[in-house]
């Protein structure tokens, strides 16, 4: 299996809570990276085109893990794509071109410094934007394995290559790479999900809103990674879920292979534990300072000695995944191949002692540093390592001197910034005072720290020595680190497999201690039983379930039901599930069935004050404005009491205008609201469903919350009635409001049944229906038999329905002509009145 396949695979709760909307209209941010696999230095640099329509040229240099991402993106004028992209490698550094900033600061910069507060925009010469520069750049840097398949991949990409000149340029002032040994890859725009940042932070992708340290996100929930490099591929496919059918169900292959195979899966994960950050080590392997250090010098045999550690750890997995049927896990067993790793360890092993093992100690650290190159490779080497034994033997000489001499028992004890002193029990010199050759006096706790003249001396000569030893080893471990450099591309796709195995076994963890189901990919969202997968987490009580099914004539779902009938937690429940499922991941559900989302749009009230101040209007606005730019058909849009922050009259209006909209665009919108006018007026609007949250009426004082989804609107339950009956208003203002909300209720009934294009809208929404019905039963997969008895029923249930509409019209029709002629009578009474002025008299 080659490994261009393995890349291309790279609920209501019973209890109710309440979230707080931030009050200020600043967009938020996922979480930084330095949160997820430890801190990442990446710089990015952005150019664009002139002209209406924008072509935006990225490029992603991770010093971290030795990455480098290009992208070109045909952008609207929100530059929407350009901050999905920034969002989801969320870089330290950004460069733009000094033409960006003045005269005039461009467009991009402005949304550029609104999104991404924290980073910091460095201004490059116009010059650093050179493609013959960037081509010349990525043929020289590129692993020699990748280098003809990326510059096919950026032919005729004028932006992308231009970015990544300026990008390499700017990192090369004070890094340089090993020729042939830095990642390059292209990624277009095409191929994932689009989520922007303020849907991030609403659905809690990465972060939790209350907690920004709690796990309590789709991210804390799935990930059960024992690698970096897991965890960050995991954060990276959440940011952008895949839209490629068969690259999902390849993963979903994985993961269902684990669920079955538990032994095999156990192993795995064993194998997974402790392994080393493969990437930030090839990465620290590859990137050479400009200016030579010595603490560089100390850091490279460090890293040559994890790097001899974490090809030790590649075996078992190898061994682990021997019963792997699914290609996947095929593919990735093939990278972890012994043969692969096998020239790595040899080359290693011909220069660094095979019984050296990385230690955290500072002084196992240090020794280890010293004698990790074999004697015999360099003959000056031996005689500095036998200068630097010489030295420390000494140390512990003087020590046994001076405990001889002072009749006290000192410990010795090393510090990788003080180097050897003396430490004694405090309790041990209580009664007497130290001699003067004792310097450096201090007390910490139950211990005394100290030294002399002479135990400084002789520290001052172990650096000395091992100074020398150190400078003489690097040439040795330089070089060989320059012949593990030709190496290096098997490394870091061994890294990817590792990455990928291990966020895949996440995924399969998740599975064995929840009831979750694998999802399918069709044209139809069908999903049995849905449960929030958060929520289901943090709450004890059995959360309670639903259905949901969607597609173009159920494509508009209104929601309504009174506060705290779980609305939010349900709408939210369907935008996670298909984020899981676009990245490879079980549902929590007894069935699933996605279409798949291009774009996942989220406008969620944080806030069910219907005293919401001007700020928070005035950022739902600005949220929904963008939602209506950019939405299109294969979009999902989730929106939650849109309008509740200005007048009901304005607020319904602007909700009401959104609605047919969102509708005209054709994407799956569910739509949580509290106007039930929107409900009537849209009732018999192609494509919109009404919905409603089920609650159970114990008494006109009293009501239970079932968290049941069910068809039609809310039913006038005069909500607002019951809670003024709990703050006891006077019953007379009760008796009138009652008599009042139920007239008005029958006028505009009444209104609405004699209205012709209500009619008509029925009967058209009637046909819609009967004709996706009759699609289905042509694309499923029914015998002759089944589909001829189901295909009756539905024959019968369409005539029966058309029916009653023809019943309904006729009754309409009724009432019209009883009210003309009471209307008649009326007039001739009137005219006899007129005509008869005695009886007026």
């Amino acid at each position: 299996m080659s490994s261009s396949y393995l890349r291309a695979s790279i609920s209501r709760p019973t209890t109710s809570t309440t979230t707080v909307r931030p009050m200020t209209a600043a967009r938020p941010r996922t979480a930084a990276t330095s949160t997820i696999g430890g801190h990442q230095h990446i710089t990015c640099a952005v150019t664009e085109s002139r002209g209406v329509s924008a072509t935006v040229g990225l490029c992603f240099v991770n010093l971290t893990t030795g990455e480098c991402y290009l992208s070109e993106i045909c952008d609207s004028q929100t530059y929407v794509r350009t901050m999905h992209k920034l969002t989801v490698y969320d870089p330290s550094e950004i460069l733009v071109p000094q033409t960006s900033v003045t005269p005039v600061k461009s467009t991009l910069l402005s949304i550029i410094e609104h999104y991404m507060p924290d980073a910091r925009i460095v201004p490059a010469p116009r010059k650093y934007y050179s493609e013959q520069a960037g081509h010349e750049y990525i043929q020289q840097l590129a692993c020699a394995d990748d280098l003809a398949g990326i510059m096919v991949a950026i032919s005729a990409k004028f932006y992308a290559v231009s970015a990544a000149a300026a990008a390499l340029k700017h990192v090369t002032l004070s890094t340089r790479f090993q020729m042939h040994t830095l990642r390059v890859k292209y990624q277009a725009s095409e191929g994932s999900m689009m989520i922007d940042p303020s849907t991030v932070h609403g659905l809690e992708l990465i972060q939790n809103l209350q907690n920004e340290k709690s796990t309590d996100s789709l991210f804390g929930l799935l990930n059960n990674t024992g690698s970096a490099m897991g965890a960050r591929l995991l954060r990276t496919n959440i940011l952008q879920p895949l839209t490629e059918i068969p690259t999902l169900n390849s993963r979903l292959d994985a993961v269902e292979e684990f669920t079955q195979h538990e032994e095999m899966f156990f192993q795995v994960k064993e194998a997974l534990k402790g392994f080393p950050d493969v990437d930030r080590l090839c990465a620290a392997l590859i990137a050479v300072p400009l200016k030579a250090s010595l603490k560089h010098s100390e850091q490279s045999t460090n890293n040559i000695i994890l790097l001899k550690q974490a090809a030790q750890y590649v075996q078992p997995v190898f061994e682990a995944l021997a019963p792997a049927r699914c290609d996947l896990l095929v593919a990735i067993r093939g990278l972890c191949a012994p043969e692969k790793i096998e020239p790595i360890l040899t080359m290693i092993n011909n220069v660094i002692n095979e019984d050296v093992s990385y230690s955290k100690s500072p002084l196992d650290l240090r020794n280890q540093r010293c004698y990790a190159v074999k004697s015999g490779v360099n003959g000056l080497l031996d005689v500095a390592r036998q200068t630097y034994k010489e030295a420390t033997e000494d140390v512990h000489k003087l020590v046994e001197e001076i405990t001889t001499e002072h009749d006290i028992l000192f410990e010795l004890r090393f510090e990788a910034a003080r180097g050897y002193f003396l430490r004694i029990p405090a309790s041990d010199i209580e009664d007497r005072s130290l001699p003067p050759v004792f310097v450096n006096v201090v007390k910490r706790k139950r211990f005394v720290e100290l030294s002399t003249l002479e135990l400084m001396k002789r520290n001052k000569k172990i650096g000395d020595s091992l100074d020398e030893v150190l400078l003489m080893s690097d040439r040795t471990v330089q070089q060989l680190i320059e012949d593990v450099g030709q190496e290096i591309s098997g490394l870091f796709k061994m890294g990817e497999g590792i990455g990928m195995l291990d966020m895949l076994c996440s995924f399969a963890v998740l599975c064995s201690i929840q009831d979750y189901v694998r999802p399918e990919f069709t044209d139809t969202l069908a999903v049995k039983a849905l449960r929030h997968p958060i929520r289901e987490k943090i709450h004890k009580e059995r959360f309670v379930p639903n259905d949901v099914y969607a597609s173009q004539q159920s494509r508009f779902q209104i929601v309504t039901g009174c506060n705290m009938s779980g609305k939010s937690t349900y709408l939210r429940s369907i935008a996670l599930a298909a984020v899981m499922a676009q990245i490879g991941s079980f549902v929590p559900a007894q069935y699933a069935s996605f279409p798949m989302t291009l774009q996942l749009f989220a406008r969620i009230s944080m806030d069910d004050s219907i005293e919401a101040n001007v700020s928070t209007f005035a950022s739902e606005m600005r949220e929904t404005a963008f939602i209506l730019r950019n939405v299109s058909r294969g979009s999902m849009v989730i929106v939650d009491e849109l309008g509740r922050g200005t007048s009901p009259r304005d607020g319904m209006a602007i909700a009401l205008a959104v609605c047919e909209a969102l509708v005209e665009s054709r994407a799956l919108v569910w739509f949580a609201t509290h106007f039930r006018e929107i409900t009537e007026i849209l009732a018999e609007r192609a494509g919109v469903v009404n919905l409603h949250m089920q609650v159970e009426m114990e008494s006109q004082e009293k009501m239970t919350m079932l968290y049941k989804i069910a068809d039609g609107s809310v039913q006038d339950e005069h909500y607002g009635l019951i809670l003024a009956r709990l703050v006891q208003l006077p019953q007379g203002i009760l008796d009138r409001a009652t008599q009042v909300s139920a007239a008005l209720t029958r006028r505009r009934d009444t209104s609405k049944k004699n209205s012709e294009a209500y009619q008509i809208a029925r009967r058209r929404n009637l046909v819609l229906k009967l004709l996706e019905t009759l699609v289905q039963a042509r694309d499923g997969r029914l015998d002759d038999a089944a589909l001829r008895s189901w295909l009756l029923r539905v024959q019968e249930d369409f005539v029966e329905r058309m029916a009653l509409i023809a019943e309904a019209e006729t009754e309409s029709e009724e009432m019209e002509v009883d009210e003309d002629e009471e209307e008649v009578e009326e007039e001739e009474e009137d005219d006899e009145e007129m005509d008869d002025p005695e009886e007026e008299d």
